[in-house]
């Protein structure tokens, strides 16, 4: 299985780490995008994600890291990566 590859094996593209690095981040979940002034709020979860995919960690690594820094199941970790980095994907492209 690639390490962007879903458990189905289906491949996933993660957003371009170089799109996401222009984010501005607030330790307290404030995300501010200055290429189009947008703004937006995540929760922990969603902080940790962002940083790792601005660093360009793939989603094996990423839903690994989740697990045990949450203690969430594996495929609740990976739906919730792959959902979030859609989302992510087709809002700073």
């Amino acid at each position: 299985m690639d390490n962007n590859q879903d458990r189905q094996g289906k491949s996933l593209e993660l957003p371009k780490p170089e799109n996401l690095m222009r984010l501005a981040l607030s330790d307290s979940g404030f995300v501010f995008d200055p290429v189009s002034g947008n703004s937006f709020s995540v929760n922990g979860s969603g902080m940790a994600i962002l940083r790792r995919l601005q660093q360009g960690t793939d989603l094996t690594r990423i839903v690994a890291s989740l697990c045990e820094e949450f203690e969430v199941d594996a495929l609740a970790a990976e739906r919730d990566v792959i959902e979030f980095a859609n989302l992510l994907r087709n809002t700073f492209r």
